[in-house]
């Protein structure tokens, strides 16, 4: 059993106590944070949870093993720096950090202390994203030329951080996880602030990998459609994700581009081939069930998790970069390496 301690019950919090609370292999110990009322909604639906306004009662708990933060990305690195100088198991929500250099000192104070580092990247954890990723490393979809993905809304506004740093860390993730070790080598990014200066609430993202590939994210809360979409195109197949299906998650296309041996004219040797599309059935569960699991059982087995430490700091580099191509008026700039 595992004991959990979690810091921040605004707006992410309640869905991962719950979780911690439900899920067998999790002792939920205590819940802190600064809003009073907060903690008068946990005590009213876990009796049972210790609940404080200060961080120190939790880091300082020798019955808890493990810290989950879901507070500010600002306030990322300081609490999970404290909880990993006390020993404890982290799970922080993204980004890992605001820099490069925190995320690596993380890495490095979690690996002396011998503690598990793990970052909530949760779509890596869906059902659908793991079921492209195996169509792509089964080469199903044969080699892959570009994908692109669409995260935009109308709301949830931020003040404290742009659309970039909000919600792109969810689509960077996933393509690392997609593209397995194809490496980024450059980034570009353009955006604009529309509701409060200085804060963009759209960003269109372009990201340049190694072999040719290129990715596009297109991020919004200044937008009249809710669209959740990732589309992959390979030479042979290509697949949409679009989690705001209810239960078609998946679209296997085969379409593409062939050569046609019967013509050897210049201009008249390609063809577009247009086949079947495929629906697959695919068993879901809850993302942030399948999450949590995996940080309990990384702990239980002294594993490394699949979104650890150097899997933020990957998301975070090209956050980074993205941050001063966006700040420069979408200028090119290289991805740092290391």
């Amino acid at each position: 059993m595992v004991n959990i301690g979690v810091i921040g019950y605004g707006y992410w919090g309640p869905n991962l106590v719950r979780n911690f609370e439900q899920m067998p292999g999790s002792n939920l110990v205590a819940c802190c944070d600064l809003n009073p009322d907060n903690l008068k909604k946990v005590k009213a639906l876990y009796p049972k949870v210790e609940v404080t306004k200060e961080v120190e009662d939790v880091l300082t708990n020798p019955s808890i093993d493990a810290v989950v933060i879901a507070t500010s990305a600002v306030t990322h690195y300081d609490l999970a720096k404290k909880a990993l100088q006390a020993g404890k198991h982290v799970m922080v929500e993204k980004p890992l950090t605001l820099d490069s250099d925190t995320s690596r000192d993380l890495i490095e104070i979690a690996d002396k202390a011998g503690c598990i580092l793990m970052v909530g990247h949760l779509l890596e954890y869906h059902p659908a994203v793991d079921y492209v990723k195996s169509l792509i490393d089964l080469g199903s979809l044969g080699d892959i030329q570009y994908l692109y993905t669409q995260r935009l809304n109308l709301g949830q506004v931020r003040k404290d951080e742009n659309a970039l740093w909000s919600l792109a860390p969810h689509d960077i993730s996933i393509m690392f996880y997609l593209l397995g070790g194809k490496e980024p080598v450059e980034v570009s990014a353009r955006g604009e602030s529309y509701i409060t200066e200085g804060i963009e609430d759209v960003v269109f993202c372009s990201v340049a990998f190694n072999d040719k590939v290129m990715a596009h994210i297109h991020v919004s809360w200044l937008d009249p459609h809710k669209i959740r979409k990732i589309t992959v195109v390979g030479n042979k197949k290509m697949a949409v994700f679009d989690d705001m299906e209810s239960s078609e998650k998946v679209r296997i296309y085969d379409k593409g581009v062939g050569i046609n041996p019967d013509y050897r004219a210049y201009g008249e040797d390609l063809t577009l081939r247009f086949g079947d599309i495929t629906i697959p059935g695919i068993k879901m569960k809850e993302p942030l069930r399948a999450e949590c699991e995996h940080f309990i059982e990384s702990i239980q087995n002294g594993q490394r998790p699949r979104s650890d430490g150097h899997g933020g700091l990957r998301v975070v580099k090209v956050l980074e970069a993205a941050q001063v191509s966006l700040k420069s008026g979408g200028k090119p700039v290289k991805i740092a390496e290391g």
